[in-house]
């Protein structure tokens, strides 16, 4: 079965949040894509309590760093995502399940994004699951970073397979 490592946080902060997660990135470029990965993780957990207005800003520079991840392959189509659920912490968790569609064993990197009815951004959150065989699927579960409340929708914005 994959290695599954369950990284949810993503959010929120002004031209503040965007260049602190650029300043945490900034050597990406030689590092592996795993190592990619998870400092975008990182960085990611590192902003995920800063103020909700800057959610796209935030979302965008998510994007940017999956596109850092040297050898990634979009794979949006490779990976499905449940219905969420509030739980009595009042954090959403949806549960995201990749198909590794490959030859060889992959990791992914998958970025969901959760909204409230009106389709309103409200989080962002990247999820790493590693070492999923070929042909095999493996599950993780987003959780969003903040409290979440009403109806909340999830989808899978992006998925990188390296």
């Amino acid at each position: 079965m994959a290695a599954v490592r369950h990284r949810t946080r993503w959010a929120t902060g002004g031209a503040a949040l965007t260049l602190a997660l650029a300043a945490v990135l900034t050597g990406c470029g030689g590092d592996s894509p795993a190592d990619t990965a998870r400092k975008a993780e990182s960085a990611v957990g590192s902003i995920a309590s800063q103020a909700s207005e800057a959610v796209e800003s935030a979302t965008a520079e998510a994007g940017r760093r999956l596109d850092d991840i040297r050898g990634g392959i979009d794979v949006k189509g490779d990976v499905k995502v449940g219905p969420p659920t509030v739980g009595s912490d009042d954090r959403a968790r949806v549960e995201i399940t990749v198909d590794n569609t490959d030859d060889a064993a992959r990791s992914f990197a998958v970025q969901v994004d959760f909204t409230d009815a009106e389709g309103r951004l409200i989080d962002t959150v990247i999820v790493t699951v590693d070492h999923v065989q070929p042909g095999d699927s493996a599950t993780a579960t987003a959780r969003s970073t903040h409290d979440l409340s009403g109806e909340v929708r999830a989808e899978v914005a992006r998925a990188v397979r390296y």
